[in-house]
Order: C-alpha cells, then sequence, then structure tokens
C-alpha cells in the first residue's frame, strides 16, 4: 500500500467495497433454502403450512363471493358453461394455494438463471477485485504536500461514496432475502383471491410485487458489473485529472 494519505483514503474505501461486493455475490447466487444454513427456511417452510389452512378457508368465500358476482342468479349457474367455468376457476386456485411454494421457487429458479446468464455474459464468474489504475497513484504521488490538500478533500468525499454504497448494495441484498421470507410465508392468503374474478386482482398484483424483487438481484448485479468498469476507465481518472489542473500539475494521462 503506498504511504500517501491520499491514495490510501481510496484504497481503504476500495478495499471495503471489495469485501463487500464479494459478499454479495455470494449472497446473490445463494437460494432462500440454504441461506443462513437453512434454518429461516424451515421456519417458512412451517409458516406457510399452517397459513395454508387460512389461505383454503378464503379460497371458499372468495369463491363464494366471485360466485355471486358473476352469476345473476342460481339457474345460471346450473347452467354447463358457468359450472365448468366455476370448477375450473376454483380447482386451479386450489393449485396456486396447495403448491404455492412450488410456484414461487419456480419463478425463482428462472430469475436466478437469468441472474447467471448476466453473469456469464458480462464474463463474471467471480467478482472482479476493484484497484486504483497506476497511472493515477503515479500522479497522486507527485503532488506536492499543500497541493494535495484539495486532492485529499475530493478524494474523500469519493471514498465515502463508495463506502456508503457498498453498505446500501449489502443492505438491499439482505432486504431481499427478508422481503422473499415475507412473501412466501404469507402467499397463500393472497393467492387465494384468484378463487373470484373481483378478487383476483390482488393475486396478480402479488405475483408482480414477488417478481419485482425476485428482479432486484438482476438490478444488483448489474451495478457491481458496470461499477468497476466506470471506475477503472473513466471516472476517477477525470476526476484526478481535473484536480490536478487546478493544483498545477498537467501530467497528460490518457484516457
Amino acid at each position: 500500500m503506498s504511504d500517501n494519505w491520499v491514495v490510501q483514503n481510496l484504497e481503504n474505501a476500495l478495499e471495503t467495497w471489495n469485501e463487500k461486493l464479494s459478499e454479495i455475490w455470494t449472497l446473490i447466487t445463494t437460494t432462500p433454502q440454504n441461506f443462513k444454513g437453512g434454518n429461516i427456511w424451515k421456519v417458512i417452510v412451517d409458516i406457510n403450512g399452517a397459513v395454508q389452512a387460512i389461505g383454503l378457508a378464503l379460497l371458499v368465500l372468495f369463491f363464494v363471493i366471485g360466485m355471486v358476482k358473476t352469476c345473476g342468479s342460481f339457474t345460471d349457474a346450473k347452467k354447463p358453461e358457468h359450472a365448468l367455468k366455476l370448477f375450473v376457476r376454483f380447482a386451479l386456485a386450489k393449485g396456486v394455494i396447495t403448491y404455492g411454494m412450488e410456484l414461487m421457487l419456480a419463478l425463482f429458479n428462472i430469475v436466478q438463471g437469468t441472474i447467471s446468464t448476466i453473469m456469464n455474459a458480462a464474463g463474471f464468474g467471480t467478482p472482479e477485485q476493484t484497484t486504483l489504475p497506476a497511472e493515477m497513484i503515479t500522479t497522486i504521488e507527485d503532488c506536492g504536500f499543500f497541493e494535495s490538500i484539495p486532492l485529499w478533500a475530493v478524494t474523500l468525499i469519493g471514498g465515502l461514496f463508495i463506502t456508503v454504497l457498498s453498505f446500501i448494495l449489502i443492505m438491499t441484498v439482505y432486504g431481499r432475502f427478508f422481503k422473499l421470507y415475507m412473501y412466501t410465508a404469507l402467499a397463500p392468503i393472497p393467492l387465494s383471491t384468484f378463487a373470484g374474478e373481483p378478487t383476483q386482482n390482488v393475486g396478480k398484483s402479488f405475483i408482480k410485487s414477488y417478481c419485482a424483487v425476485l428482479l432486484e438481484g438482476a438490478v444488483i448485479v448489474l451495478a457491481c458489473i458496470i461499477f468497476p468498469y466506470l471506475l477503472h476507465r473513466r471516472q476517477w481518472l477525470i476526476l484526478t485529472q481535473q484536480q490536478l489542473r487546478r493544483c498545477g500539475h498537467i501530467s497528460g494521462i490518457g484516457i
């Protein structure tokens, strides 16, 4: 590590980023069943099984409500086409509640496959370690004491930004797992709304929200892939050059 205090500032920030990035990479490829040894998942499965009884009771209630709303009279309900439609809706809603866990895990596996595709397409089987360009270190070390003071202020802000960003990302990953567990545990209740045509929008909104939580993983992976390129290829180098020109050092570093 360099003895220059400005370089140390940036290297410490990047070290924190690399540590959190490795942790994010491990968590983002971990399934809910294996997260924290699988102990949380066992509790969620038990809760889901208990809530299924409530979901089945609501299934009957929403089915009756839907039948009353969609059929003008009991005579209409006895018509073969209406009876078949009601039977199919009830059977599908019952299947969604009974196999809701499998459905949600299937959606999770689809999104995980998407995340793996993004990683492989970008050539990132493992997280890339972000380091300072050698040209930047050399240029910073060439600055005098008084000239490095404004540069230190700029790098302090940049280092703080990197540290805060890394903690935000790691909290987002943990928050994603928390939301996945909550959705899975309580799934039978919103899924039971598929039994009635007037209430089915609740179930649709639940599935959409769950998919949005799953896709947070893809967004995080993209952010982790893009950031090192921004750091290495342009942003920090431009920032340093601008500050060094203010200090009177035109280094001619190529971008």
